[in-house]
């Protein structure tokens, strides 16, 4: 059992469906799965931004036409922004640079055939929402909410993301909220752990929303891939979104957002604490 405590820490009007975010220096990056923009937002002066991710970037997509970003990280002082894979529209990884303020697209159908190969599972069945990079390896995290529940990491060794290179994919149990078995929502890197979210969920589809019956965080050995701790911080609400906040010698605070299935722009920021 690890001590936490879980409180909203602010509300940002003009996000909406908000499913992954990154902290740096008192900003946010802030990404929605409904959206093809990439949000800034200043901190201190509780101030939104838009970046343009395609030339005619919307939001409040309708779902058969959403990108589904639900993966963000940062590398190489770039933006990563991954797909789900879940449908063909998908299937697409933007890169922004905020040096050049550039953005690029590129497809990962490839990628992401391969990993329903190597999990041997369904198309439909795909559901990236999480992704790390570690010891020059992409780790992505797969929701196993479809129907044949496989959830688990799939692991690339690869620095370019390119789909010829050997593939592992690996299954990980998590436990029930319930009795629905919790599945991968989001992680982050923090040194050599992998700190994750899982929600609840009562549906077999990675298309149809269900039954939100509760979060939990837990930490995987970004070595072994093994669980060290899984710990229930809600019985009630679906978390997407995680980053490192601090880190200290008593505890770890993260940023958590999390996806109310709505049309309405508005997104509550929660920190979690985890006592040590």
């Amino acid at each position: 059992m690890q001590k936490f405590t879980l409180d909203i820490l602010f509300k940002i009007i003009g996000i909406g469906s908000a499913s992954g975010l990154i902290y740096n220096d008192n900003f946010l990056y802030i990404i929605s799965d409904n959206s093809t923009f990439l949000y800034h937002y200043d901190i201190k002066e509780s101030k939104v931004s838009k970046i343009k991710l395609f030339e005619n970037s919307q939001e409040n997509l309708r779902k058969r036409d959403k990108s589904d970003f639900e993966s963000v990280l940062q590398k190489d002082k770039k933006i990563y922004l991954f797909g789900s894979g879940s449908k063909p529209k998908r299937q697409t990884l933007a890169t922004y640079d905020p040096k050049k303020e550039i953005a690029t697209k590129t497809d990962l159908s490839e990628i992401y055939d391969a990993f329903r190969k190597a999990a041997q599972m369904p198309k439909e069945e795909l559901n990236i929402e999480g992704v790390v990079y570690y010891d020059q390896q992409w780790i992505f995290f797969q929701r196993g909410n479809g129907k044949q529940g496989k959830n688990g990491i799939f692991i690339l060794k690869n620095k370019k993301l390119m789909a010829n290179q050997t593939i592992t994919y690996i299954p990980i149990v998590l436990p029930s909220l319930k009795n629905v078995a919790a599945t991968f929502t989001d992680a982050v890197l923090v040194k050599d752990k992998i700190y994750f979210l899982a929600a609840g969920e009562d549906s077999n589809s990675t298309y149809k929303d269900g039954e939100i019956v509760g979060s939990i965080i837990g930490c995987l050995d970004a070595k072994k891939f093994t669980i060290d701790f899984t710990q229930t911080i809600t019985e009630t609400q679906k978390f997407e979104g995680l980053t490192l906040y601090k880190n200290t010698k008593e505890q770890i605070e993260f940023l958590l957002c999390e996806d109310n299935d709505t049309e309405a722009l508005e997104s509550t920021v929660y920190k979690l604490i985890l006592k040590k």
